[in-house]
């Protein structure tokens, strides 16, 4: 062992790291951002849960109900009703988590001790119907008291229920597995398509690609198709095991869900192109996939809840096509709603598609000039 040689090695290994800008980044920047996701953005305490209230009875003791839910912090009222059947149809379409029903009879039910008023939470997101609970246990105390009641009796207090829709028994399969068709895709698609282009380059067929008459569009989108099919086909076989192991429904149109699964198949796709116009080898492709992928998983609602995450965090994930395809996915599979009561997340991720696309072709261009 020469002591000598061991430290030009070292050397050696250390300018080479200063010049592999990618690795440096990961060394320093892979830890910071797990540091603040972890510590920042992700919450299991849910917060600002959008809800919408229905307020049949409108008396002094009813709005104090409501008041003291919203106090909670909760739930925050975004949402305005008129009748359940309204709540029910923005649970649907993923407007709001949960939904307050106050019955007309609000005071009769107060003091014969029956449920004074109802929650209504989608459940097809658990870490929401946890949440739900703690409405449950909202003191009655601020409810007036009914003033034709006797001075000295003390009425009996009512109850809230709780009803669950979409995943009663909260089974959290069915809240996973719809989610990890979006993981999945999200995994293999970026990474395939991001070393596509890298791969050309580092076997030599990049020179032949240029001299043939193929415009950059064209190679693109060439490379992009035979990855649709199989995510398509990746798709087909996680919703079999679903259906087959788990028992997982598939309450909306199975074309809907195939739709949704097509723009993330796309926005991926389109994600992992531009990658690969940057990336100089196979590498450092996977390492700037990692970058997107961790993201991407902590930050989309998939393993912790979107509505638990800070204001920032959560318009950061809205960059993220998982976030709108979980969103899809979910509402379609386990609410039986339709992409066109989800317009928004459908139109985010056609546009998503539409930038990175045009960036990898333009950037692509520019690298071969």
């Amino acid at each position: 062992m020469n002591g000598r040689r061991l430290w030009a090695i070292v050397i050696k290994e250390l300018r080479q790291l200063r010049r592999d800008r990618i690795t440096l980044a990961m060394v320093v920047v892979v830890p910071v951002i797990q540091l603040v996701l972890f510590g920042y953005a992700i919450n299991l305490n849910l917060r600002g849960l959008d809800a919408g209230i229905v307020d049949q009875a409108n008396t002094a003791g009813s709005r104090a109900l409501v008041m003291d839910m919203l106090a909670t912090d909760v739930i925050s009222a975004t949402q305005k009703a008129d009748s359940p059947q309204q709540l029910m149809a923005m649970i649907r379409r993923g407007r709001i988590s949960i939904g307050i029903v106050v019955p007309p009879d609000f005071e009769r039910r107060r003091i014969d001790g029956r449920p004074v008023a109802q929650v209504l939470v989608d459940g097809s997101d658990t870490t929401v119907q946890n949440a739900a609970a703690q409405l449950a246990q909202t003191p009655l105390d601020s409810a007036l008291p009914d003033t034709r009641a006797p001075a000295t009796s003390t009425p009996p207090l009512g109850r809230i229920s709780v009803v669950s829709f979409y995943n009663p028994q909260r089974v959290s399969a069915i809240n996973i597995v719809p989610g990890l068709i979006g993981v999945i895709l999200t995994m293999t698609m970026v990474l395939f398509t991001a070393i596509a282009i890298v791969r050309e380059r580092e076997r030599g067929n990049m020179e032949l690609l240029i001299a043939t008459p193929l415009t950059s569009t064209e190679l693109m989108v060439g490379k992009v198709l035979p990855y649709i099919v199989i995510g398509l086909l990746q798709t087909t076989v996680i919703l079999a095991l679903g259906i087959w192991l788990f028992d997982v429904p598939i309450r909306g149109s199975v074309l809907d869900v195939y739709l949704a699964t097509g723009l993330l198949i796309l926005a991926n796709l389109s994600l992992g192109l531009l990658i690969s116009t940057r990336a100089q080898s196979q590498f450092q492709a996977m390492q700037m996939t990692f970058f997107v992928f961790l993201p991407s998983i902590l930050l989309s609602g998939f393993m912790f809840p979107f509505a638990g995450m800070p204001r920032p965090a959560q318009w950061f994930a809205e960059i993220l096509p998982l976030t709108h395809f979980l969103r899809l996915i979910r509402g379609v599979m386990l609410r039986g709603a339709s992409l066109g009561e989800m317009r928004a997340d459908v139109l985010a991720l056609v546009a998503f598609v539409a930038v990175m696309m045009t960036a990898a072709i333009l950037r692509f261009h520019k690298r071969l000039d």
